[in-house]
C-alpha cells in the first residue's frame, strides 16, 4: 500500500490558544514548509489503473466536491506524478489543512482535514490606530474559510498601514483560538512601537550651499525637541521623493541648471526606531540668462511688447521658478484677451561654454474662446443660483482668466464649500468654446453652540447660539444667541438676505437686548467691583448695494434705548448720586437716553477669501449720525483697513490699522454742580485694551482716574500718604473721543497633524492709543477741598474728604489750595495722551473639542503711566 502526502502544518490548539504556524511577526513572512515525500514501499507499484476513489475526513464538503478539484477518475491510468498533481490541486483550493492520498493497487483513498471556519476577528494592542482604520484593510471575515495565505496577506496590510503612519517598528503576531465544530478565532496581536523619526539627514556633494540651507528646503525635518508639533520629522517614502524635487527646484532657482540628485537612501537604524537619510548630489555649473524674448502667433498679443514686461534680463542669474511664473503670467495674459487655450512654450538655448541660458517664450496660435456653459456639480442643499450669481462670467461671454479667478474667490468667500475650491476649464463642443465646471463639496453651514467656559476678560461664561449661514440653501443667514457672564448678558436675533428679490441688494436686521455691568479693578489685585450698569434695548436695519466689483455701500439705521444706573446703596447719598462715592464721571453717566442714528459704510474689498484671507486688502470708511430724534447727538467716524500677503510655505503676513473720532453735536454740558464736563458721554466713547491690543488689560489704555485712599502720616509734608493696602485704589477707565490701532501679524503654518487639530499660531505686534477728553474736574463739594498742583509745576488734581464739615486748614507746602484735616482720598487723572502703546507677543487659536480657544502671551514694550498691562490672556467657549 502506498501513501502520498503534501501537508502544510497547522499548529494544534494548546489550551485553546496558539500562534498560527508558519506566519512570522513583522513585515517578513515565512514561506510554506516544503512538502514531505512519503516513503514508497517497494512492493506497491507506482503506476496502474484507478479502480476506485474514496474520500474520507470531510465535514462540510461533499465527496464529489472534493473529487471535482482533482483529475482522478475511475478507469484512468495513474502515476506518481498524477497523484502529486492531485495533492497540489487540492492544496491550491485553500480549503484543506492536510491532504493524503493512499493507494491500494489502484483503490485510492483521499484523506482530508478541512481548514476551519473563522468565527471572529480580534484586534489587540492597537492604540494609535483605531479599529475603524484597520478593519477595512483586513480581508478575512467571519464565516470565511481560514487559510494561512490570507492571514499572511492581512498581516502585511496591517504592517503597511502602520508604515504609512511612520511606525516601521510595528509588528503583528497572528494567533488562532480553536473552537468546537472546527471553528477558530483569529487574533492579531499588534505591537505598534514608537513612531519612526528622521534622526539625521546627510547630504554629500554640496559645495555651494551648506547642509542647513538645503535641509531648510525640505519638507522632511530632523527630529529635534523643538519640533514636537511638526509632522515633518516622521519618515515617509513619498516625502523622500518630494524632497528630491524640492532640492532640484532650489538649485534651479539659484542658476544650477545641471543639478541632479544621484541617489537618496533611507536606512532604518538597527533598533528600528529612526531613519537616517543620505542624499548624494551633483551641483554642476551656475548659469546666467542669455537672450530672452517672446514670440506670439496671436494677433492681439505683441511679442515685442510682452518682451519688455519679462521679469528676467540678460545677465541675471538663471532662475527656473521665474521661468515657470513667466509661463503662467503669459498664459493669464492670453486669457485676459479671451484665449483660454493659448499654448506657451519656453524654448531653451543652453550654452555650456559661456554658461548662459537663452529662452524664447513662444505663444502658439489659438482661437478666441467663449463660455459655452457653466456647470455646478455636487451641491445638494445649496441652490444653483446661489453659486451662479457669484460667477463674473455667463454663457456667451468672452473668456477672461481674471474673471474666472475672481469668481472662484467669491464662491470661496461664501464659506459654504470646501477650501481651495477651483473652477475647471474644459474644452467645449467647438475649438472656440469652453465649459467652466465647478465641482463643489458642501460643508456644514449650521452651527449649534452650547458652551460654558472661563475668560480672563469676563470670568465665567455661558453661551448658547444657533446660526445657519445657508438658510434653506438660499445663502440667507439666520442667527440667534444668548450669552451670560459675570459682567454681561445679551439676547440677539438677526437675519440677512444677501440677494433681496434676487437683486444684488443685501437686506438684514437685528433686534437685541444687552445688559452690561461695567467694572473697575481694586488696587493692584485682580479683584473688581461693579460700577455702572447699562441696559440697551434696540434694533438695527441694514442694506447693502455694490458700486463696482470690489466696492460696495452699506446703509443702516439703529434705534437704541439706554438706561445707565448705579447701585444706590453703594453710590448714593440722600437719594442723589454722590460724586465723593462714585466720582464725577460716573454720576454724569447715569440716566436714560435714546439714540437714533443713521449710518453708512463705504467698503473696498478684494481679498481672496473674506473668512480667512491669504492675499488682498479691504478698506472700510464708516460714519454714524445720531440725532434723528432721540436725546443723543453726535457724529462717529471710523476708518479701518487690512492687507494680506502669502509669504510662501503657508506663512501669511497681514497689516491692519484703524482709527476713529466722535464729535458731539450738542451744546455745553454741565454736571449737577454746574461744572463743564465732556460733551461725549462715558457710554459713547471709544475704549482700548484687550483684546484689541494684547499685552494690556481690558480698557487698560487711555484716560482714567485713579483714586488713592489716604491715611494720616505725620512724616509726610501734607500730613497724609496713600494707603498701601491692595483694595485702597480705584481704577476707572474713562475712554476717549479719538483712537488709533495698528497690528502686524504673521500666521505660522504647522504640520498636517496640528492643522487637523485646528491649531493656528501667530506672532504679532500691536500698537495704539486713545484719548482726547476734556480734563475731568476734581470733586469739589461742601466739606471737601480741591488740591491742584502749584503754578509752574506738574502733578495731579486731587480731592481730600474732611473728617467733618468745617474750614480748610492751611495748605501744605507746594500747593495753592487748602487741605482738610482728616482722612480722605486723592484722585489722579492719567493716560490722556496719544503717544503709542506697543506690545509684542505670540498667540494660538485652537478649535478645541470643547469650543474655540484663544491664548495670547504678550509683553507691553511701550506704555504710559496709568496703563494696566496683562501678560497672558485667554478665552474659552466664545467666538473670537
Amino acid at each position: 500500500m502506498m501513501s502520498s502526502k503534501r501537508q502544510r502544518p497547522i499548529v494544534a490548539a494548546l489550551l485553546a490558544t496558539t500562534m498560527i504556524g508558519g506566519i512570522a511577526a513583522g513585515p517578513a513572512l515565512a514561506q510554506d514548509a516544503a512538502p514531505a515525500a512519503a516513503p514508497v514501499p517497494a512492493a506497491v507499484p507506482a503506476a496502474g489503473t484507478i479502480r476506485s476513489v474514496a474520500v474520507t475526513g470531510q465535514q462540510r464538503l461533499e465527496p464529489d466536491t472534493v473529487l471535482s478539484y482533482t483529475k482522478l477518475r475511475v478507469g484512468q491510468p495513474y502515476t506518481q506524478e498524477t497523484l502529486d498533481q492531485a495533492l497540489r490541486d487540492l492544496y491550491e483550493t485553500e480549503l484543506f489543512a492536510d491532504v493524503q492520498i493512499r493507494n491500494d493497487n489502484g483503490a485510492l483513498t483521499i484523506e482530508v482535514r478541512e481548514n476551519p471556519v473563522i468565527n471572529r476577528i480580534v484586534l489587540e494592542g492597537n492604540k494609535r490606530l483605531k479599529e475603524d482604520k484597520i478593519r477595512p484593510e483586513i480581508k478575512l471575515a467571519p464565516r470565511q474559510i481560514y487559510t494561512r495565505s490570507k492571514v499572511r496577506a492581512d498581516v502585511a496590510r496591517i504592517i503597511e498601514l502602520y508604515r504609512r503612519q511612520g511606525r516601521f517598528a510595528a509588528t503583528v503576531e497572528p494567533k488562532m483560538v480553536q473552537l468546537d465544530q472546527n471553528r477558530v478565532d483569529i487574533v492579531f496581536e499588534i505591537s505598534e512601537g514608537p513612531k519612526s523619526k528622521v534622526r539625521q539627514i546627510n547630504i554629500i556633494g554640496n559645495d555651494k550651499f551648506s547642509d542647513g540651507e538645503l535641509r531648510s528646503q525640505m519638507v522632511t525635518k530632523q527630529s529635534r525637541w523643538f519640533r514636537i508639533f511638526s509632522s515633518g520629522t516622521s519618515y515617509d517614502p513619498d516625502r523622500l521623493a518630494y524632497d528630491q524635487q524640492k532640492l532640484r527646484q532650489f538649485y534651479l532657482t539659484e542658476g544650477y541648471a545641471d543639478f541632479r540628485v544621484i541617489s537618496a537612501v533611507a536606512e532604518l537604524t538597527p533598533d528600528k526606531q529612526d531613519f537616517i537619510i543620505t542624499y548624494v548630489v551633483e551641483e554642476g555649473d551656475r548659469y546666467k540668462f542669455g537672450d530672452v524674448k517672446v514670440e506670439s502667433d496671436i494677433r492681439d498679443l505683441s511679442g515685442a511688447t510682452l518682451t519688455k514686461t519679462l521679469p528676467m534680463k540678460k545677465g541675471d542669474w538663471y532662475n527656473a521658478k521665474q521661468v515657470e511664473d513667466t509661463v503662467d503670467t503669459l498664459s493669464e495674459t492670453a486669457g485676459l484677451f479671451g484665449y483660454a487655450f493659448a499654448d506657451v512654450q519656453p524654448d531653451f538655448n543652453r550654452d555650456k561654454d559661456s554658461l548662459t541660458m537663452g529662452i524664447n517664450f513662444r505663444i502658439g496660435n489659438a482661437p478666441r474662446v467663449y463660455v459655452e456653459r457653466v456647470d455646478v456639480n455636487g451641491n445638494t442643499l445649496t441652490q444653483d443660483k446661489v453659486v451662479r450669481r457669484e460667477f463674473r462670467l455667463a454663457e456667451g461671454d468672452a473668456f477672461n482668466s481674471f474673471l474666472v479667478k475672481r469668481s472662484r474667490d467669491r464662491i470661496n468667500s461664501l464659506g459654504f464649500f470646501q477650501e481651495k475650491l477651483e473652477i475647471e476649464q474644459k474644452p467645449g463642443s467647438a475649438p472656440d468654446r469652453i465649459v467652466l465646471e465647478t465641482n463643489v463639496q458642501e460643508k456644514s453651514t449650521g452651527e449649534l453652540s452650547l458652551s460654558a467656559g472661563f475668560s480672563s476678560l469676563e470670568r465665567f461664561i455661558v453661551a448658547a447660539s444657533i446660526t445657519q449661514r445657508n438658510f434653506r440653501g438660499k445663502g440667507q443667514e439666520l442667527r440667534a444667541s444668548v450669552n451670560y457672564s459675570s459682567y454681561s448678558k445679551s439676547v440677539e436675533l438677526g437675519f440677512t438676505e444677501p440677494y433681496f428679490m434676487d437683486k444684488n441688494i443685501a437686506l438684514g436686521g437685528d433686534i437685541y437686548r444687552r445688559d452690561l455691568n461695567s467694572f473697575r479693578y481694586l488696587g493692584n489685585s485682580n479683584d473688581r467691583d461693579t460700577t455702572y450698569k447699562q441696559t440697551t434695548t434696540g434694533f438695527q436695519i441694514r442694506a447693502g448695494v455694490p458700486i463696482t466689483e470690489y466696492m460696495s455701500l452699506a446703509l443702516r439705521y439703529s434705534l437704541n434705548l439706554d438706561d445707565v444706573s448705579l447701585d444706590e446703596d453703594t453710590y448714593y447719598t440722600n437719594g442723589v448720586c454722590d460724586p465723593i462715592l462714585a466720582g464725577r464721571y460716573l454720576c454724569d453717566a447715569i440716566g436714560k437716553r435714546t439714540t437714533s442714528s443713521l449710518g453708512y459704510s463705504l467698503i473696498y474689498d478684494n481679498r481672496d477669501n473674506r473668512i480667512r484671507a491669504t492675499r488682498g486688502h479691504n478698506i472700510v470708511l464708516s460714519q454714524d449720525f445720531a440725532g434723528l430724534g432721540g436725546s443723543v447727538k453726535y457724529v462717529r467716524t471710523r476708518l479701518n483697513g487690512a492687507k494680506y500677503w502669502p509669504l510662501g510655505g503657508g506663512f501669511i503676513f497681514s497689516l491692519s490699522a484703524e482709527g476713529g473720532y466722535i464729535h458731539s453735536l450738542e451744546g455745553e454740558r454741565r454736571d449737577a454742580s454746574g461744572e463743564l464736563v465732556d460733551k461725549i458721554r462715558l457710554t459713547d466713547r471709544f475704549f482700548l485694551g484687550n483684546p484689541q491690543i494684547r499685552g494690556f488689560d481690558i480698557r487698560g489704555i487711555g484716560p482714567r482716574v485713579k483714586r488713592y485712599y489716604l491715611v494720616a502720616d505725620p512724616n509726610s509734608p501734607t500730613g497724609f500718604s496713600r494707603n498701601s493696602g491692595d483694595n485702597n485704589v480705584r481704577d476707572d477707565a474713562l475712554g476717549g473721543k479719538v483712537y488709533y490701532l495698528a497690528r502686524a501679524e504673521v500666521e505660522i503654518p504647522l504640520g498636517s497633524g496640528a492643522r487637523e487639530m485646528g491649531l493656528r499660531p501667530s506672532i504679532f505686534v500691536d500698537a495704539g492709543a486713545v484719548g482726547g477728553l476734556r480734563d475731568p474736574q476734581p470733586t469739589n463739594f461742601p466739606g471737601y477741598c480741591s488740591i491742584t498742583p502749584q503754578t509752574g509745576t506738574t502733578g495731579p488734581a486731587s480731592t481730600v474728604r474732611a473728617a467733618s464739615l468745617g474750614t480748610c486748614n492751611a495748605p501744605p507746602a507746594g500747593f495753592d489750595a487748602a487741605y482738610l484735616d482728616g482722612t480722605g482720598f486723592e484722585e489722579v487723572y492719567l493716560g490722556d495722551t496719544l503717544k503709542p502703546r506697543v506690545s509684542v507677543g505670540f498667540g494660538v487659536n485652537w478649535n478645541s473639542p470643547f469650543g474655540p480657544f484663544r491664548i495670547d502671551i504678550a509683553k507691553a514694550l511701550l506704555k504710559e503711566p496709568g496703563d494696566d498691562t496683562q501678560l497672558i490672556s485667554f478665552n474659552v467657549g466664545t467666538q473670537f
